[in-house]
């Protein structure tokens, strides 16, 4: 508590008043929130009644690091440190019998959403055309983050919504059946719960004295819910946030959420952390300039006593091509004569696309190099398609692997079919697989649909009896190819390319399968135990964060929120690219102004801005004006780099730092 500034230390120490820390960049904020959970504790709060929540993964694990520092296993027993949709997942998971679902949820991810999205469509939901599937689903999910149940969007939905307001009331009756929830749900469903079932709100709240909620700007309506139903009416909370970093308004959030906190607790204290611990004087000046065009709730400016620091530079170029090269040749230049490490190094740009020139410019120089983003081996479908065969294979009671491949390819088994299916599994407390050979279908079912899905479960056993007996991998061909699932990818693939693509991926899998077979001493592994390695590996990779190697981090300036780097590379500062075309078509210039302050303050050391005079896009040239956001930056703080002849000395240093970047990549 001692090394904590006199605002961090009135934010620790004050319980008994419902409170809002209103914390800039870099000025501390997770130290905050786990010196006040140890506070809490001292206090004489027990830790098993005590929540922080919060929106990442990589985020709680760092909280519950720093608390493990502060309080002992004994002190600390029963805390809860998660994300907000792992509490909501906790409380479903316990209260799944008022809420009429069976034990074993099953979580759907965004690619099962739109699978059931597209079945419920090519069967006849109304007036909903397949092409516009994208919209539907955004749809959805935005008005399960704005709190609007199925009922409120067919009664609430303009005519031109309808079709989505439809297509919400389906999905959400086949979700249930299916004992499914998507991602969303998991904030919904709770709010209903608390809101329908008061004696449970009841004990929720006493399970939950106190709740602390990092990134509170990033929250949508339906979490502010869920907080205001756990904290109750006595405000037993403290939400950590900034206004000027909310740069999610496209999933939901809502940085409105800051200024009605005071309307709902008029008993609110609110406490600015404005010291910042990441950057120059220099770096913060221009980041607190750039923002104050925005309106705000809450008047804040950042300083920092880390010295002023070096300007800030601005880079012009031709066109794409020469600007990853030049800024590929600054950091050679920078490190050479500086002698820092490659992770020092961050290139920040406002979308995915951006970063292809300048990965062929790292590769080519034999830099390092690390894409924050990317996406996993995992995360293609027609890995998930395959994964889901097997596990079905090893284990007939998993739900969501028997929905994920009932129609991959497609067998006739409708969503009707599988609701009643679903619905009637419910009922008997049983698996979707044990249902479908059950007698009593009969009553719920056609006489076609249930030889269908009897011919699928047989199938399955068969095969499943197979791959026990003899050749596992030959087995598992022999399937891909019964399946035909290789045409099953021409049709759902946009060009035969793709097609060929997903295709090697899946014997990629295959081949890997059989190497993790054969390093088991006896020569081969048995398939369940391969199929558990795989889906531990696969939760692994997915909240696995990129050990700390010396790599350059290129990142989109949302990936970049929560980092820190000596040195960044704010890239493509142009109209219609920072701020982004839509964004000005739209009139969201604050959002993008955010999400450039943003990057601004990853720095610590320097900061660079880039820009074209002509970009490539959708392959023609066309010319490019500079950012506006550079135009509100301080002016006698910027150094205008290409408006100058470089000196002697800087081109001789340049040809140095070269040479010795060819002479590594010889050796």
């Amino acid at each position: 508590m001692s090394q904590l500034n006199p605002q961090q230390q009135a934010a620790v120490k004050m319980i008994d008043h419902p409170l809002l820390v209103l914390a800039g960049a870099g000025s501390g904020k997770t130290r905050v929130i786990t010196e006040k959970i140890a506070y809490l504790v001292k206090q004489g709060v027990p830790a098993r009644n005590i929540a922080a929540v919060t929106f990442t993964n990589k985020a709680a694990r760092e909280m519950k690091s720093r608390v493990s520092r502060l309080l002992d296993d004994r002190q600390s027993r029963g805390l809860r440190i998660s994300t907000f949709h792992a509490l909501g997942l906790d409380i479903l998971r316990a209260e799944y019998k008022t809420l009429s679902y069976k034990s074993g949820l099953t979580l759907f991810d965004e690619q099962d959403k739109h699978t059931l999205l597209r079945n419920l469509i090519s069967h006849g939901t109304k007036d909903c055309d397949i092409d516009n599937l994208d919209g539907y689903a955004r749809q959805i999910g935005q008005w399960k983050n704005a709190f609007v149940t199925p009922e409120q969007s067919l009664a609430l939905a303009a005519a031109e919504q309808y079709p989505a307001a439809h297509l919400y009331a389906d999905y959400t009756r086949s979700l249930k059946a299916y004992n499914a929830v998507d991602f969303d749900d998991l904030i919904l469903l709770p709010v209903l719960l608390f809101q329908q079932h008061p004696p449970i709100l009841e004990k929720w709240q006493n399970k939950i004295r106190y709740l602390l909620v990092d990134e509170y700007q990033d929250t949508n309506i339906t979490q502010y819910q869920l907080i205001r139903l756990i904290a109750g009416s006595l405000g037993r909370f403290t939400v950590v946030g900034d206004d000027d970093q909310s740069i999610y308004a496209w999933r939901g959030a809502q940085p409105e959420n800051l200024a009605q906190l005071q309307k709902d607790y008029p008993r609110l204290q609110v406490i600015k952390l404005e010291q910042n611990y990441r950057s120059t004087g220099r770096i913060l000046k221009a980041a607190n300039r750039l923002i104050a065009n925005n309106p705000h709730a809450f008047e804040k400016r950042l300083w920092s006593e880390l010295g002023y620091g070096d300007a800030l530079r601005v880079l012009s170029h031709k066109d794409d091509l020469i600007e990853a090269q030049q800024i590929v040749s600054e950091i050679i230049h920078h490190k050479f004569k500086t002698g820092s490490n490659y992770q020092d190094y961050a290139i920040l740009y406002r979308g995915n696309h951006q970063s292809r020139l300048f990965e062929k410019g790292l590769r080519e120089n034999n830099i390092p190099y690390f894409i924050s983003g990317s996406t996993s081996f995992f995360a293609y479908s027609e890995i998930k398609d395959i994964l889901g065969y097997l596990r079905l294979f090893v284990n007939q009671d998993d739900d969501a692997a028997f929905l994920r491949i009932i129609n991959t390819p497609k067998r006739e088994i409708g969503p009707r079919t599988l609701e009643k299916l679903g619905a009637y599994a419910n009922e008997r407390h049983i698996s979707l697989f044990a249902a479908s050979t059950e007698l009593g279908l009969s009553q719920k079912l056609s006489e076609k649909s249930i030889q269908r899905l009897r011919k699928f479960s047989n199938w399955i056993v068969d095969t499943a009896d197979r791959i026990e007996r003899g050749d596992t991998f030959g087995v598992i061909e022999q399937v891909i190819d019964q399946i035909d699932y290789q045409q099953w990818l021409r049709e759902n693939s946009k060009t035969r390319e793709s097609a060929e693509r997903k295709m090697k991926n899946v014997v990629e899998l295959i081949d890997w399968l059989k190497r993790i077979a054969a390093k088991d001493t006896n020569g081969e592994k048995p398939l369940a135990e391969i199929v558990a390695k795989i889906m531990l590996m696969d939760v692994l990779e997915r909240s696995r964060q990129e050990e700390a190697s010396d790599q350059v981090s290129l990142m989109t300036l949302h990936a970049a929120k929560g980092l820190e780097f000596p040195h960044v590379f704010l890239i493509g500062m142009e109209e219609n690219l920072l701020p982004h075309q839509n964004s000005i078509e739209t009139g969201n210039i604050e959002e993008e102004r955010r999400l450039a302050y943003v990057g601004i303050t990853r720095a610590q050391r320097t900061c660079t801005f880039s820009y074209c005079t002509h970009r490539k896009r959708y392959g023609e040239v066309s010319e490019c004006e500079p950012s506006r956001f550079l135009n509100e930056l301080p002016a006698d703080d910027l150094e205008w780099v290409n408006k100058k002849q470089l000196d002697p000395e800087v081109k001789k240093e340049r040809g140095k730092a070269s040479l010795a970047s060819l002479r590594t990549m010889l050796s």
